[in-house]
């Protein structure tokens, strides 16, 4: 947070921050959310309508906790948080609060996050309607993945004791190329049921498609299917800053 300060303080800059915050705690997100405010309050982020700079992402799915499986897969436990979300968004509705979901393979588990969601429309006293949630990022990594050293690029040292793996805790998470397929099918879902959903705060919510995507062609395709937003993470990884000249 304090680097997006330095950043956006300087007065020129006007490319938005997502601070992501994994947790299962509603507590200990509420008290994120606040240092969140904070920060937006230091900017004067949103003040008298401006856009905001500053968006708060709940990470639901993150499976590199330990002892803490993603909520994602069981919406109904993350009600707790979602609730300390909408006070917070009700309290300030020019804060923007997303949700990063995981990877998803199931009808039935695009229709759980759906219900869920939905549940906290609620009526403006002008008559319209509105959602705390204005993006779902899709997808996360999946869980419980292994590689081999050999499999890296470029090969990674196998250091004692890891029998050939190329991580240390042996089971990690699988992003990038692998999971473009996956990540193509989560958007394309999500828009579909949003779009023809009964509430229309509920279709004003957007998607930020990631997963896998390495060049214009990806980029392309994830426009394709719905996202608005693109994000390319392992791309950038590989190659820094310089990436993101080979998506346009």
């Amino acid at each position: 947070m304090e680097w997006a300060h330095a950043i956006l303080s300087r007065g020129t800059n006007s490319k938005p921050f997502i601070i992501s915050i994994p947790s299962n705690s509603a507590s200990e997100v509420a008290r994120m959310v606040e240092d969140v405010q904070k920060l937006r309050r230091r900017l004067e982020d949103g003040v008298e309508g401006a856009p905001s700079r500053v968006a708060v992402e709940l990470n639901t799915s993150c499976p590199n906790i330990m002892d803490k499986p993603p909520p994602a897969y069981s919406f109904a436990t993350l009600l707790p948080i979602l609730e300390v979300l909408t006070q917070a968004y009700r309290a300030d509705r020019s804060l923007t609060i997303g949700l990063k979901l995981a990877p998803y393979v199931a009808s039935f588990q695009f229709d759980e996050v759906i219900k869920y969601v939905a549940s906290f429309s609620y009526d403006l006293e002008d008559g319209s309607r509105a959602n705390p949630f204005a993006f779902f990022t899709c997808t996360n990594t999946v869980g419980n993945s292994l590689l081999f050293a050999h499999q890296t690029t470029p090969s990674l040292p196998v250091g004692d004791g890891m029998d050939g793996y190329a991580l240390g805790p042996v089971l990690g998470g699988l992003a990038g190329e692998p999971i473009h397929a996956l990540s193509l099918g989560n958007v394309f879902s999500f828009v579909k049921l949003l779009e023809s959903h009964g509430d229309k705060a509920m279709r004003e919510i957007k998607l930020i498609g990631v997963g896998g995507v390495v060049d214009k062609r990806g980029a392309e395709r994830m426009k394709k299917v719905g996202a608005a937003v693109v994000g390319c993470a392992t791309l950038l990884g590989r190659e820094g800053v310089n990436g993101f000249a080979k998506l346009v």
